[in-house]
């Protein structure tokens, strides 16, 4: 979800343009050893209406008032309201987390407005009720069919939560005590280990929450449970109550969790955070963590990163997977959305998932999908984000016995995706404990179901349309396939690091190589083999050799093009503009 102290939140331009995106990947960012390149803050829009206002505004009475929504070009400042008051608007609330306020105007300023040049874009301020809608991710990822046939809830197995931190919360409840067996801050400054900012402890949920607070005489429809509910949670805390922290505070975590893992069996750890990629991974002291906590036995989950809308570059979106998720060790989660159905034949990629190939090492990224948008999960009443973002609590609507209380909150990002693997990788851990991280990280490729189309679009809270199309660099080797996973028995000889794009100028393709040792035996894990297929785009049918993707592309197709220098070049090109559709903390995912 968020990332960002260099502070993760909020870097002044290149923050906010390489990294804006986050609820839900949570973006650490590193210090600096020279002043970032700088990029200014626009972050244009594509709407699909032309011009700066929305269609549905009420533009029939010049005199009447009407409540609007302004997006600026930048966070507004005090000149903006000024001449925002000079067209007769009276400011309502200021909405700095999307760069805008909202205003009651008369419609007779609307003219104004649009020709405003520090106006990005104009909506009504539409009627909002209590949101109690979320999209269910078990069914997705066959997690249902899996307890029922193997019944199994994570018992014994320790999942370290580095975040924001993990609040008291009766999902975590048992007879016994509480399954968050351990918590300590590594947040310089502050010792307290609860979640003021309300991110780890619906990350948490996600991985072992019990449900217990949504079940008989709640209130609630149905059960939210997380993936392993009877899990033991180790909480790290290293994200402050702006969900901002820094390289040091996660290293320093890590290494915590290695240093626990045999008095709490920690078989796994949870990163829904990351930052940009500013080196090698080799060099990267984030991926130089988490590569000690996978020698030292423990299986490391990551998420992608929300910057797949990024089209600053010229990538279309392709190359922005973080760190540490661009290490080839970890599992790199993307997210899909579950189209609100149980079944996962029409869900889709999240279009603000972060894409592949990783920048400067070409490992392609991400690993696997999993549903991470509108995802359901525990709620911390009045923490930051609930303050932020009251709407996305999920309300008790139903026969209760007592007092209803709202226990549950709905957030969407990878961030959300990550810990749906993790608990899967728990889940794997219980039935067979002696699994090593590749083994575990082999059989979740080889099995994740492959079976898309070629296309799909999605539309964002804005009504900007992004298309995307099924290659392994939007969705890895598939979807995340609990069943399948915990049915398979195959041992991985070797390391199972993710494997390796390379670009072939001379007939402009692009192949994979191995980056690693792994095999089933006799047959190989990665390249031409039942993970990958014989090419880097599947489902039903192949792309053409001169698509927007493969063949004269920005991307590969001409060497002069400033996208292709980002993906391919050997050094990393930071550019002039900023992300088209950011993905922010203000956004309730997408349509």
């Amino acid at each position: 979800m968020k990332p960002r102290k260099l502070p993760i939140r909020k870097w002044k331009s290149i923050r906010k343009a390489l990294l804006r995106l986050a609820i839900p990947a949570l973006f650490v960012t590193a210090s600096w050893a020279a002043s970032p390149p700088q990029l200014n803050n626009q972050t244009p829009r594509v709407s699909r209406y032309a011009g700066k206002l929305a269609y549905d505004l009420n533009r029939q009475h010049p005199n009447a008032m009407i409540d609007v929504i302004v997006q600026f070009k930048e966070t507004p400042r005090a000149i903006h309201y000024q001449r925002m008051l000079s067209h007769g608007a009276v400011l309502r609330t200021k909405l700095h987390s999307i760069q805008a306020a909202a205003f009651r105007i008369p419609v007779s300023a609307l003219a104004m407005l649009e020709k405003d040049p520090d106006v990005l874009y104009v909506t009504p301020d539409r009627p909002v009720s209590m949101q109690n809608s979320y999209e269910d991710f078990a069914s997705a990822v066959e997690a249902d069919v899996a307890a029922q046939q193997y019944g199994l809830d994570g018992t014994g197995i320790g999942v370290a939560v580095i975040d924001s931190g993990i609040a008291d919360h009766a999902d975590f409840h048992i007879a016994g005590g509480n399954r968050v067996v351990h918590s300590e801050s590594f947040v310089a400054g502050d010792s307290t280990t609860k979640d003021v900012y309300g991110h780890g402890t619906h990350v948490s949920g996600i991985i072992g929450g019990n449900g217990s607070a949504s079940g008989a005489g709640t209130g609630y429809a149905q059960q939210i449970a997380g993936m392993a509910p009877n899990v033991n949670l180790i909480n790290l805390r290293v994200l402050d109550q702006n969900g901002a922290g820094t390289d040091s505070q996660v290293i320093a975590a890590i290494q915590r969790a290695i240093a626990l893992k045999t008095q709490y069996n920690i078989r796994v750890i949870n990163l829904s955070l990351g930052r940009p990629v500013f080196e090698s991974y080799t060099l990267d002291p984030l991926d130089q963590a988490v590569e000690q906590a996978w020698a030292a036995g423990i299986v490391v989950v990551v998420a992608a990163g929300n910057n797949g809308r990024d089209d600053s570059m010229h990538t279309r979106g392709f190359g922005t997977i973080g760190s540490p998720g661009n290490d080839p060790a970890v599992i790199t989660v993307a997210a899909t959305r579950t189209m609100g159905t149980a079944t996962r034949a029409d869900d889709s990629i999240a279009s603000y998932s972060s894409k592949g190939p990783t920048l400067l090492d070409h490992i392609v990224k991400p690993d696997v999908v999993a549903p991470g948008n509108r995802i359901g999960s525990l709620l911390v009443k009045n923490s930051t984000l609930d303050t932020e973002f009251p709407t996305l609590e999920i309300a008790p609507s139903g026969t209760c016995t007592g007092t209803c209380a709202t226990q549950y909150f709905r957030l969407s990002g990878t961030s959300m995706a990550t810990p749906v693997v993790t608990g899967a990788v728990a889940l794997m851990l219980q039935k067979d404990p002696t699994l090593t991280p590749d083994t575990v990280k082999a059989r979740i490729m080889k099995t994740a179901w492959k079976g898309f189309g070629v296309y799909c679009k999605s539309f964002d809270v804005f009504n900007n349309e992004f298309d995307n199309q099924y290659d392994l660099f939007t969705y890895g080797a598939g979807y995340l396939d609990v069943d399948a996973a915990l049915a398979n028995t195959d041992v991985a000889n070797g390391v199972a690091l993710s494997p390796t794009a390379s670009y072939n100028a001379a007939n402009n393709t692009v192949t994979i190589v191995n980056t690693s040792s792994v095999t089933w035996g006799t047959s190989v894990v990665w390249g031409n083999s039942v993970v990958w297929g014989n090419s880097v785009v599947w489902g039903n049918s192949l792309l053409s050799a001169n698509s927007v993707v493969w063949g004269n592309s920005v991307v590969w197709g001409n060497t002069v093009d400033q996208g292709f220098s980002v993906v391919w070049g050997n050094s990393v090109v930071w550019g002039t503009s900023t992300a088209t559709s950011a993905y922010s903390d203000g956004q309730d995912g997408e349509n």
